[in-house]
């Protein structure tokens, strides 16, 4: 491995679950803190030993929330990659965080540790809306936290929000996107509400407790979100996410651009040298195999170059200036063009790319049903 890397470590666990979150995440385990982070710095330390020291230049800590422990582990394991990996000098390296899981104190530990980048989970800009999504924060505490965060040294923060929530206005996301504008913060993520099987939303909607919003006004949503981003100056560089000049999250375009990264902790993804496996999803399972030194890989798939192409299609599709053929070219030496061909010239036609002859990338239409787009190339 010679190019530089990105490093993804996964912090399972969370005060109390979202009702729509269906990550790799546990409540109430406080009493598993240290040995969770003893074996996750094990496995950092044993995976460097006996090899060349790998150039990093994106580390993401997430969860979960990394921000509920407390910050002495974080700083922990930010020394032990320091010592595994070599860092690049302007590497991004970034933790998620939730509102009322910070403090000053935190935030500036995180900092002194090397951390320069921040997300904090607000998803929503009323506080019954976080209560009815089980938000265990309301929003004075998350503008208290972002308050902190600028004065612990924090000069790049994301702030993630949610659109299509239950009972949701379009005035409340109107609302929730003023607010956020406000605050000058460098990135923001924008997500629509996706109720995925084994969440509490997911019970909630089989047993018609729940009502989704519409097509239509989720719709709406999303481009007033755009608009209301490009007039404030940020730029929308992929489907759910908009930057300030110069801060698009780097370790996030590590995977758009099909680039190399490692997983460290419990469920954490790994791909390297054209394989994709995964460590252990349970926290019992991932620590037994660390403590035994037992082979933890899981789900080891070699991606052959017909899957490689046709990943770094979907993959950068997704980035609002979607895919050129020289870089293709670069990458695989053929032709993009050749290659794809029925499959671009179908997707001009239903208007939903634009294709020249360097680059293909959604339209309008085509980033509103991306996934119709996508399944065109697997």
């Amino acid at each position: 491995m010679k190019n530089s890397i990105g490093l993804y470590v996964h912090i399972p666990f969370c005060k109390a679950k979202c009702f729509y979150c269906d990550f790799n995440s546990y409540a109430g385990m406080e009493t598993r803190y240290d040995e969770y982070f003893s074996a996750l710095k094990h496995e950092i330390q044993t995976f460097a030993e006996d090899k060349e020291k790998q150039t990093v230049k994106s580390v993401f800590i997430g969860g979960g929330t990394p921000s509920l422990p407390d910050s002495s582990f974080i700083s922990e394991v930010m020394e032990t990659i320091n010592k595994s990996f070599e860092i690049e000098k302007n590497a991004e390296i970034s933790i998620e965080s939730n509102p009322g899981t910070l403090s000053f104190e935190k935030l500036s530990a995180y900092n002194n540790a090397g951390i320069n980048r921040l997300s904090i989970g607000l998803q929503a800009w009323q506080d019954r809306l976080l209560k009815s999504i089980g938000r265990i924060h309301n929003k004075e505490q998350f503008l208290d936290n972002f308050e902190q965060a600028r004065s612990a040294g924090f000069k790049n923060i994301n702030t993630d929000i949610i659109f299509g929530l239950p009972t949701q206005t379009e005035d409340d996301w109107n609302e929730t996107l003023n607010g956020v504008l406000s605050l000058d913060c460098e990135h923001i993520s924008c997500y629509s509400l996706s109720i995925e099987k084994e969440t509490i939303f997911h019970k909630m909607l089989e047993k018609r407790k729940l009502q989704k919003v519409s097509d239509e006004t989720d719709r709406n949503m999303y481009h007033a979100a755009i608009e209301a981003f490009k007039n404030k100056g940020y730029r929308h560089y992929e489907i759910s996410n908009f930057a300030g000049e110069g801060f698009q999250c780097k370790h996030n375009l590590i995977y758009w651009n099909a680039e190399e990264y490692l997983g460290f902790g419990a469920g954490a993804h790994s791909y390297i040298k054209d394989e994709r496996f995964n460590n252990p999803n349970g926290i019992d399972e991932y620590l037994t195999a660390i403590k035994t030194g037992a082979d933890h890989k899981e789900n080891v798939c070699k991606i052959s170059r017909e899957e490689s192409m046709a990943e770094y299609m979907i993959l950068g599709l997704r980035l609002i200036d979607g895919v050129c053929n020289e870089n293709f070219q670069k990458r695989y030496s053929k032709n993009m063009f050749d290659t794809y061909k029925k499959q671009i010239e179908k997707l001009f036609m239903k208007k939903l790319i634009i294709a020249d002859d360097k680059c293909v990338k959604l339209t309008k239409l085509g980033l509103d049903v991306a996934n119709q787009v996508f399944t065109e190339f697997i």
